[in-house]
């Protein structure tokens, strides 16, 4: 097998070849069907996935790019399981971009090399496909021992002493003009037209006999005659075929249109004298016309572009005046909440000034202060009642303890 280009190098050989090297994808995709109808998918792709056979040109042109681009998902992991490697059957709702990675991955492990982005693949048709696909299948006709064989030509046939080939598309001009007259005489024939080419031939052999020399004479009648004549008159009809290549029959026509041309020639160059006058009569009008309103209607022009300007400048200030408008509008909008807050203060400040409950708890906790400054005092006097008692009480102790007498120690034992 040949190796193929890359889309890359036939993209250069495009620029360089000539315009023809646009339709090499529509070539390729033939070639890439037969090569996928010698690895049998119409008996095995088409009938696990349930599809139609391609057609001679479906990944070369643009029909359902979401279907293209399953389906040449789907036919570049058959064919990649059919060259000997494992890739999983591709689903519609798998990542794109993932499963084109993969499809290059085995690519470029069997030795294919891929100038191209993977967003090519990704829109399913295109030079770019065909080439995957046409290399894959290459790959997978090796796997299966595929060769190609030469082609075998047939035997050319060979004519005349000499051995000369004859040519048949060489025909001359006469034999051109005798094919053109039978088609014409082909389509021109009609049922139950007697011709006057036919009249010639009464004098010609019938049904292999020979007319005779002498006179015939008919047993017909006359009236039978005419019976007959009724008969057949509607079914008679004569025709003279005129030769198209008669020059003179070409000729006198000529004669003949030239003379109408003439004739209406004539009568219609005064019409179209009498309508060119009146149009360069009518455009004459048109133009004083025109320059008359031209002159009426300048000054209005004038006072138009002025008012023009004066209204281009009135939407400027209109439009300044309504830029600080929404700012003073903004403006507004904060005074009114601050009034607002401020109001709402002086509410609770009135209501707090005239409102004595405020007044009538201060005096009740005067009241209760006052009270338990006199429990207070009261619980003072009675501690310094105590106090001086306990003073009283310890300094008669002290009296009684100093006036009391001495006794000996012998006398009183030591204590």
């Amino acid at each position: 097998m040949s190796a193929r280009r890359g889309p890359a190098e036939e993209e250069e050989e495009e620029l360089d070849g000539g315009p023809g090297l646009a339709y090499m994808p529509f070539v390729v995709m033939d070639d890439l069907l037969d090569k996928l109808k010698l690895l049998g998918y119409d008996k095995d792709f088409l009938v696990e996935l349930k599809m139609k056979p391609l057609s001679r040109h479906y990944f070369a042109l643009q029909t359902n790019p979401g279907e293209q681009f399953y389906l040449f998902t789907s036919l570049s992991a058959w064919l990649i399981r059919k060259t000997g490697r494992n890739m999983e059957q591709p689903q519609e709702y798998d990542d794109p971009n993932s499963t084109v990675s993969n499809i290059l991955d085995h690519l470029r492990q069997l030795g294919i090399a891929v100038d191209f982005p993977p967003n090519k693949l990704k829109v399913g048709y295109g030079e770019h496909a065909i080439f995957v696909l046409d290399r894959l299948a290459d790959f997978a006709l090796k796997q299966d021992n595929f060769l190609w064989k030469k082609p075998i030509y047939p035997a050319e046939d060979t004519g005349g002493e000499d051995g000369e080939v004859k040519d048949e598309a060489e025909l001359t001009l006469d034999k051109v003009e005798e094919e053109m007259m039978a088609e014409y005489d082909d389509d021109d024939e009609e049922e139950n037209i007697l011709h006057m080419d036919d009249l010639k031939d009464l004098t010609a052999q019938k049904d292999g006999d020979a007319w005779p020399d002498e006179i015939l004479h008919s047993n017909t009648t006359s009236e039978e005659w005419r019976l007959e004549l009724e008969r057949v008159l509607p079914q008679l009809k004569v025709t003279i075929r005129s030769d198209t290549r008669d020059w003179r029959s070409h000729i006198e026509q000529m004669h003949e249109h030239r003379s109408k041309i003439n004739e209406t020639l004539n009568f219609t160059q005064k019409q179209l004298d009498g309508l060119h006058s009146e149009i360069s009569r009518s455009l004459e009008k048109i133009s004083s016309r025109e320059k008359y309103l031209n002159g009426q209607l300048e000054p209005l022009l004038l006072e138009y572009r002025n008012l023009q300007n004066v209204a281009a400048e009135s939407r400027e200030q209109y439009r300044v005046v309504s830029t600080k408008l929404v700012e003073k509008s903004h403006e507004l909008a904060q005074i009114s909440d601050e009034l607002d807050r401020v109001k709402h203060e002086m509410e609770e400040r009135g209501s707090s000034m005239t409102d004595g409950t405020p007044l009538v708890n201060i005096r009740k906790a005067l009241t209760r202060v006052r009270q338990e400054i006199t429990a207070m005092d009261v619980r003072i006097g009675v501690v310094e009642q105590k106090l001086l008692q306990a003073k009283l009480k310890d300094k008669s102790n002290m009296q009684r303890d100093m006036n009391a007498p001495v006794y000996n120690n012998m006398d009183m034992g030591l204590f």
